[in-house]
């Protein structure tokens, strides 16, 4: 008698006693709660309110509603305003292998997230221009100003050759092209606008110290891109060789928001709590750089604006740091 292979009657039945395979086992996908609040671009105006308030708290200020609701609204806009335009460029130019999972997102529902953020930006401008102090509003119109460079820097190639070709290279000699990089650009920035509310108050109006505010910002700044390096690394094919730096910036910068915590206890609690905070978001990147091959993009991207909230925790210090 001939002998026949017999299949089965479900090739579904066949594939689940498969054992699967190794990257099946060790990728894990981001909970969709917090894949969307990446996705759509919420994760920055988070972090831009808790650090705000976080740098508001421990300078010992008091900031009204409308700065933080400000902020958030400002901060939304300009990123997805930034991805819808980074999006846009990678499909005039065919490079959309290159596109990560948030623009594809984001220009997929343009449709809404162009009207949300011009509402966002029309209900900013109402507050800067109706409840916002003169002064404050001058201070910042530099902030303003700046990201207008940045916008011209990044998305307008072209722009930013030009004018610097137009003055004087002697200008710009000094300067190393890592400088103009966008996520230094960025990283600066976003603290920038972090920390002005609370050096307004702290700093111009009441005649503080400035150094111990100034050296906070800069840590939290240095945090910033370190987050954008590690991100734009992570997504990048050609990073192999520059993956152990990111190990060691993440460790000087927790070793430098330490000691920075260890000198401001005894006169500033409140920023030596802060300082912490940054040094456990630098401990938090290097985790997950080390755990990148075991997390998807999304999940990946998700933990590492997720690891920025550390000056949250500081919340149930307040009554023993006042």
């Amino acid at each position: 008698m001939r002998k026949v292979p017999l299949s089965f009657a479900n090739p579904k039945a066949q594939n689940r006693f498969a054992r699967p395979s190794a990257a099946a086992c060790h990728t894990h996908e981001s909970p969709s709660p917090l894949g969307l609040w990446h996705l759509a671009s919420l994760d920055a105006p988070t972090v831009a309110v808790v650090w705000a308030l976080a740098f508001a708290w421990a300078a010992k200020v008091s900031l009204p509603v409308w700065t933080p609701v400000l902020l958030a609204l400002a901060t939304w806009a300009v990123y997805v305003g930034d991805r819808l335009l980074d999006a846009r460029r990678a499909f005039r130019t065919g490079q959309l292998q290159c596109l990560p999972e948030r623009h594809r997102f984001h220009w997929r529902h343009r449709r809404i997230l162009i009207p949300l953020a011009v509402a966002a930006t029309s209900a900013a401008a109402w507050i800067v221009f109706f409840l916002m102090p003169a002064g404050i509003r001058e201070r910042n119109s530099v902030l303003a100003a700046a990201a207008l460079v940045y916008f011209t820097r990044v998305h307008s190639g072209r722009i930013f050759p030009r004018f610097r070709s137009a003055l004087p290279s002697r200008l710009f000699a000094p300067i190393p092209s890592s400088l103009l990089s966008k996520e230094l650009l960025v990283g600066g920035l976003f603290t920038a606008g972090c920390v002005l509310p609370a050096w307004s108050r702290n700093v111009i109006q009441t005649g503080s110290a400035p150094w111990p505010l100034f050296a906070t910002a800069l840590l939290f700044a240095t945090l910033a891109w370190l987050n954008c390096h590690a991100i734009e690394r992570w997504e990048s094919r050609h990073s192999q060789p520059l993956n152990s730096n990111i190990y060691v910036a993440a460790s000087l910068l927790a070793l430098a928001g330490l000691f920075l915590a260890a000198v401001l206890l005894p006169m500033h609690p409140g920023l030596a709590a802060l300082t912490a905070s940054g040094a456990a978001s630098a401990l938090l990147l290097a985790l997950l750089h080390h755990l990148r091959h075991r997390l998807t993009p999304l999940a990946l991207r998700a933990a590492a604006d997720l690891a920025l909230l550390t000056p949250a925790l500081i919340a149930p210090l307040v009554p023993v740091l006042k």
